[in-house]
């Protein structure tokens, strides 16, 4: 786990400094310090690699978040959820990597990562609880399309605006909110039993996914 860890920090440093294209298995092996056959031990694609990588970025994720539900149970609210996940994956450079950088390289490895339909029935699992709980209205048409879309856009538009890239990240996580508060959530939320519910079912559904991906990463 040490070693496997290892090639991961290895790996992560480059996808930042160089991006996924250019990134190699031999230069992940001189980076962390072993042979290239090493890294074979543990992924036997690049791919995979970078799967394992993102599975374990998607963990530290999961463990902010639920911290900070756990904190303050109105993190809950979409607005104040999508706001505080842009400002937390933007303090984490591999995430933002993923997130805003060469979409094209980047397709294959987040469409096809594994645990795929784990992920796509948590998210389900989720919206279901949150519209369940009055967080979100239910008369908007396609609601997890509309948020999903709503939501990474916030994360693509600098590509196509250079402007949008002179806002901070806590200004631009602020307009995400208001957005998301004022098109996606009823006017009046729920009180402070049924936000403490609502994030304890959040955390939930976050845990369920934690042990897979552990399991996934270090499966060697």
């Amino acid at each position: 786990m040490e070693r496997a860890d290892r090639i991961l920090d290895a790996a992560a440093a480059l996808l930042v400094r160089l991006g996924y294209r250019k990134v190699t298995i031999e230069d992940i092996a001189q980076r962390a310090g072993i042979g290239k056959g090493t890294v074979y031990l543990h992924w036997r694609t690049k791919q995979q690699l970078f799967d394992a990588l993102l599975l374990r970025e998607a963990i530290a994720y999961l463990e902010s978040l639920m911290a900070e539900l756990r904190r303050d149970p109105a993190t809950v609210l979409p607005h104040r959820l999508l706001s505080f996940s842009f400002v937390d994956v933007h303090g984490r450079p591999v995430l933002q990597t993923l997130v805003t950088g060469d979409t094209r390289a980047l397709q294959g490895l987040l469409a096809d990562r594994p645990l795929r339909s784990q992920e796509l029935l948590a998210t389900k699992r989720m919206f279901e609880l949150l519209v369940g709980h009055g967080l979100l209205r239910d008369d908007v048409p396609h609601l997890t399309y509309a948020m999903s879309a709503l939501n990474s856009g916030f994360y693509l538009v600098d590509a196509l605006d250079p402007q949008a890239a002179e806002l901070d990240v806590r200004a631009k996580a602020d307009a995400l909110a208001f957005v998301v508060r004022h098109a996606l959530e009823p006017a009046t939320p729920p009180g402070p039993e049924e936000l403490a519910q609502a994030a304890a079912e959040v955390i939930a559904v976050f845990e369920e996914l934690i042990p897979p991906y552990r399991q996934w990463i270090y499966q060697g």
